[in-house]
């Protein structure tokens, strides 16, 4: 009998695009590219678009499909280069940043819309694009290093119980005057030769001697509020920094204007049953481990800074590298929000990531700059080690970062899908794994240290920069732009098991 089974036709795959890249290394993280296309090839991506269209090509006089060539070739000649023109510039820019020449970090910079295809002859075009240094990986193994040590001891957690408490605990309206402690709910506005800059709407902020902000810190808070009312408004001068987003506001004063909306007052003079019930404790010890389990977090942060600084500090030695400043601008807020989610997975509350978060602001181009660096050294040395994150590792990130801000995992996944920080969740992962694995290689002396307990601080934080914040990634400059590092893929999630 005959075999009637149907065979597949071979898959034929296209050829490669035949292109010349001249790479010129403009810094070590910037490189200037020109790609040159053969004529031929032009012409063969050309009869391509050609063949494509003609099926399809509806002319006056002539059925569809069967028009003459040469008339489809004149009508559709518009349509058709444009199509050239992408699939040339897309497939060329697939080449050379899928090649060994470099590895990109951005879009490649260049006018699509001033490329211009040749009727004949050879096609050639150019662009910038930021790349990652190359380099040597430095010898990790074997650093001596300081670890820190602490036991989170029963004493240490009973000094913390009201601390955390306060954090939860409601207040009383404020009738009198303000006190230094009080919390209290402000607007602001700053203005600038007469100009108004910025403004905020309502927010809740302790009354300490001083208030920070991302990029100046009002010196004189508590003497201004303090002795104040509800509905009392206060203005006072202020300098922003010299790291603002702005740079013709740095290291200018500008006036700030705050109005009380609201003052309460919170006491815990006593952790009864019934305080602990309101806040979700089911009795002292539920708080007790409560307490000792952010502690503990807490400290396995600071234990990892601190050994990561060390690392760093010896491993980027010779990382002098200049790095351009749009790249250096664009990631500065990128840092800041990947310094957000290790802070959030690391049990710290809202007030502690503002602290850290203004404290970084007001070195923001330093410390994105050491931050990149740093990243660079580390990511060359988990590519060595074949370091990359499992589902699993993500899902743990997810429920860290989603319990302290009191959500569910699959809000804070859909938040962090949504704003494109995959990435930042990769990049911690991958850099805390290489510190343990440099820790572990490592000639470890413990010390004792206890500088990361929270203390009552003379600085109350908002999380907001008065001059702007910096901007973060730019759009594609058009649509034919294929992107030579993912935008916002989706985390990736571990296998469901059966049940």
């Amino acid at each position: 009998m005959a075999d009637t089974e149907t065979q597949e036709e071979p898959t034929i795959e296209a050829p490669k695009l035949e292109c010349d890249a001249q790479i010129e290394e403009k810094g070590a993280c910037e490189r200037h590219v020109v790609i040159t296309i053969a004529g031929s090839e032009v012409n063969r991506y050309r009869k391509q678009a050609i063949d494509e269209v003609m099926p399809k090509a509806e002319l006056p006089g002539f059925r569809a499909g069967k028009a003459p060539r040469r008339l489809v070739e004149s009508k559709f000649k518009e349509q058709v280069t444009d199509q050239v023109k992408s699939n040339l510039v897309m497939d060329s820019l697939q080449q050379v940043t899928d090649g060994d020449h470099f590895s990109a970090i951005s879009e490649p910079s260049f006018d699509y819309e001033a490329i211009e295809i040749p009727d004949d002859g050879d096609f050639k075009y150019e662009f910038t694009i930021e790349v990652r240094p190359d380099f040597d990986t430095p010898n990790w193994e074997g650093l001596s290093l300081d670890r820190p040590v602490c036991e989170i001891s029963d004493k240490i957690v009973d000094e913390h119980l009201a601390r955390t408490l306060v954090r939860f605990m409601p207040g009383e309206p404020v009738d009198g005057e303000i006190q230094l402690g009080d919390t209290i709910k402000l607007t602001g506005a700053f203005s600038h030769d007469g100009k108004e800059i910025a403004e905020f709407d309502e927010e809740s902020v302790a009354v300490r001697e001083k208030l920070a902000f991302g990029d100046a810190i009002v010196e004189d808070f508590g003497a201004l509020v303090a002795g104040k009312k509800e509905g009392d408004t206060v203005t006072t001068k202020v300098t922003i920094g010299e790291s603002a987003a702005a740079e013709e506001l740095r290291g200018q004063e500008v006036e700030a204007t705050f109005t009380i909306v609201e003052a309460q007052r919170i006491a815990v003079e006593e952790i009864d049953a019934s305080t602990l019930d309101s806040l979700g404790f089911d009795d002292k010890g539920d708080l007790r481990e409560f307490v000792r389990e952010e502690l503990s977090r807490q400290f396995e942060y600071h234990q990892q800074k601190a050994l990561r600084e060390q690392i760093v500090a010896e491993l980027t030695k010779g990382a002098d590298w200049e790095l351009p400043e749009s790249l250096v601008r664009r990631q500065t807020n990128r840092e800041l929000q990947r310094m957000t989610l290790e802070l959030q997975r690391s049990g710290f509350n809202q007030e502690q990531i503002k602290s850290y978060l203004n404290a970084s602001r007001m070195n923001a181009q330093e410390t994105t700059v050491a931050a990149l660096r740093e990243h660079f050294v580390l990511e060359k040395i988990a590519e060595d080690l074949e370091v990359e994150p499992t589902a699993e590792d993500y899902d743990r990130e997810v429920e860290l970062i989603a319990e302290q801000n009191d959500s569910s995992p699959r809000r804070i996944r859909a938040r962090l899908e949504k704003s494109g920080q995959m990435d930042a969740i990769r990049n911690q992962i991958i850099e805390r794994v290489v510190i343990e694995k440099i820790t572990e290689a490592g000639k470890l002396t413990d010390k004792e240290d206890d500088s990361f307990l929270p203390n009552d601080s003379d600085t109350a934080n908002i999380d907001f920069a008065i001059a702007g914040d910096f901007v973060d990634i730019p759009e594609a400059q058009h649509d034919n732009d294929p992107a030579a590092v993912p935008g916002a893929p989706k985390l990736p999630e571990a296998e469901k098991k059966e049940d």
